[in-house]
């Protein structure tokens, strides 16, 4: 049983997978601050100063001066800030692979294109050819 989880965990396309979950979670990090840290601010600028994270609906009818207010009330809440700011972070990441991957896809496509275009073996020469003609008559008689 032990082998066989050995051989599993060994192959490529697990060690691949790992590596990739890894760099896709760091990758995120970086999208979101990205987005809180540098967008948000200025969607709040162009929006007169509201803050995006403070944009929620309070279900209960009653109004609140901030989301944390309204959370520590234990208000029902929409938050549509978050809501926003998860669709910004995943539009942002759906532009960031779709370039890395048409990147690959040409990378690849010229790494074949390459291999295509081996040299093929060189052909003799005219005089090579009379000389192996010759040889290969000589031999037969």
């Amino acid at each position: 049983m032990f082998s066989e989880f050995s051989a599993f965990i060994s192959k490529g396309n697990v060690i691949g997978l790992a590596v990739g979950l890894m760099m896709g979670t760091a990758f995120n990090a970086i999208i979101t601050s990205l987005i809180n840290d540098i967008f948000m601010p200025i969607i709040g600028l162009i929006t007169s100063g509201v803050s995006f994270q403070n944009w929620f609906i309070p279900l209960n009818g009653e109004s609140y001066a901030t989301l944390k207010l309204a959370q520590d009330a234990g208000a029902p809440i929409i938050t549509i800030g978050n809501f926003i700011s998860a669709l910004l972070t995943f539009i942002i990441i759906a532009i960031v692979l779709f370039f890395v991957m048409k990147a690959m896809g040409k990378f690849i496509n010229a790494l074949e294109k390459k291999e295509a275009e081996a040299p093929k073996p060189v052909e003799p020469s005219d005089e090579v050819k009379l000389l192996t003609e010759i040889r290969d008559a000589l031999q037969s008689k």
